[in-house]
């Protein structure tokens, strides 16, 4: 009997305490915690993405992004921005040294900035992978969106007496001279002069909200007193496809892709090129279709694309509406693989990231094309990877080889008929047989008489009849 009492006891007393173990963890402010360290760029975009996610599942009060970058691509650093003024969750940021360039404008959208003592925010000009300065045009850019950023926080409401003003709680002129070095500031920047902060300077000026040497300090000057930290720990995945979407990287791809077709079709059989340009494709496309961005159908205008080159190539003489329709397919499906859209429903894809699409794509293609021309000539005159792809040996007129019919001499004078549009190679019809012919200048439209002129190196030269 006493054993039951007990035991009985022991089991409420368990109970009340887990109760109230549940109830205490509720009561611990949930801080969700994330880094860039590095370059920003496609794998910080994935992180990010990555991160909020898990924020929002869950339901974390706060998120803290730990921060110490020189910068990185703009385009990243804007989705990464906008990502931040759009959350539901508060968003702070720990300055842990640096916040140059991009890592400025994605600070200065957070909700409150605590910066490590001697740490730097700001000098937030566009420039190339040199370092060099970019024209006007995109720093033109760059000052309306860190601007903008700026002004997204509002304005505070100051009483002095009877007297009410509104001041921005980020000063959008202080955020453009970041940018803009013709900006002047009465005590805060010269003209001719990028601004960087300090992290006492950026308090003076509301673009830091107090000094922590850690995320511990942050937390403590966010008045949070109890609280459970989660922080972020990307997959082998998220790197991989980070480095996978890689803009430079994604050009590289298309630039495999066109170059291996290309070689494929001037070599007989299915060899290495062929290879090279179906992995190149799969790279490309993988984890674009993994995460949603590339549809089945974009996939499908894409290799739609390449049979109509192909037969362009291969069984439609000249160059037409096939050749233009593959080119233009091949283009759509690489470029709309790249965007967020629902079909060809675009809303919230915006202007710009079309054009990043289609400058992606388009630099890949006029890569491929330069690199076919130089290793054309560099292949075949070599003589370990020319004699792989290309017939090295002659066959001389004078050891007994004929490449074609000598008899096609004699149809020189002979009246024809254009079978196909010759533009200017097309085939021409003699006695209801055809030949291969080109014209002698311009192009001569199908069904036209033209007349046989000469015979020159195994072809035929013809002119169209007045």
């Amino acid at each position: 009997m006493i054993r039951k009492i007990s035991l009985s006891y022991l089991v409420i007393f368990l109970t009340v305490f887990q109760v109230f173990a549940e109830q205490s963890d509720s009561l611990k402010t949930q801080v969700y915690t994330y880094k860039i360290f590095r370059e920003i760029g496609s794998t910080s975009w994935i992180h990010t993405q990555e991160a909020f996610a898990e924020a929002e599942d869950m339901n974390a009060d706060m998120i803290l992004l730990h921060m110490n970058t020189y910068g990185g691509q703009v385009v990243f650093a804007d989705s990464i921005r906008t990502k931040i003024l759009n959350s539901n969750i508060p968003v702070h940021v720990f300055i842990d040294n640096n916040a140059a360039s991009a890592g400025a404008l994605i600070s200065i959208a957070c909700d409150s900035i605590y910066m490590r003592p001697g740490a730097n925010i700001g000098a937030a000009t566009v420039v190339n992978q040199s370092g060099e300065k970019m024209p006007d045009k995109y720093q033109s850019y760059m000052r309306s969106t860190i601007r903008s950023t700026a002004e997204a926080h509002g304005k505070d409401t100051i009483v002095t007496g009877k007297d009410t003003t509104y001041v921005w709680r980020r000063d959008p002129n202080i955020a453009q001279a970041m940018v803009d070095e013709s900006i002047y500031i009465e005590n805060v920047v010269d003209t001719g002069k990028i601004l960087t902060f300090t992290t006492l300077e950026a308090i003076e000026n509301g673009f830091c909200e107090g000094k922590a040497n850690n995320i511990e300090e942050v937390l403590e000057h966010l008045e949070v007193e109890t609280y459970e930290i989660t922080t972020f720990q990307p997959s082998f995945y998220d790197g991989l496809k980070g480095f996978l979407t890689s803009p430079i990287l994604q050009g590289i791809l298309i630039l495999v892709i066109m170059g291996g077709i290309y070689f494929e079709l001037q070599t007989p059989g299915v060899g290495f090129p062929l290879l090279a340009a179906a992995i190149a494709a799969i790279l490309y496309f993988s984890p674009l279709y993994i995460d949603g961005l590339a549809a089945n159908w974009e996939i499908v205008i894409f290799i739609i694309g390449l049979v109509l080159i192909g037969l362009e190539v291969f069984v439609i003489p000249g160059f037409g509406v096939a050749g233009v329709s593959g080119i233009v397919l091949v283009v759509g499906g690489l470029t709309l693989s790249l965007l967020d859209n629902d079909l060809f429903n675009f809303d919230g894809v915006g202007f710009n990231k079309l054009l990043e699409a289609l400058g992606i794509v388009l630099s890949g293609l006029f890569g491929s094309l330069l690199a076919i021309i130089y290793l054309s000539k560099k292949l075949l005159s070599s003589s370990t990877f020319g004699a792989k792809i290309a017939l090295q040996t002659e066959e001389n007129i004078e050891m007994g080889y004929i490449g074609v019919e000598a008899s096609l001499g004699d149809l020189v004078g002979e009246e024809a008929i254009a079978f196909t549009t010759l533009r200017p190679s097309g085939k021409i019809m003699i006695d209801d047989e055809q030949f291969d012919a080109v014209a002698d200048t311009g192009y001569i439209e199908k069904g036209e008489k033209v007349k046989v002129t000469r015979f020159v190196h195994g072809q035929l030269y013809v002119m169209k009849q007045k």
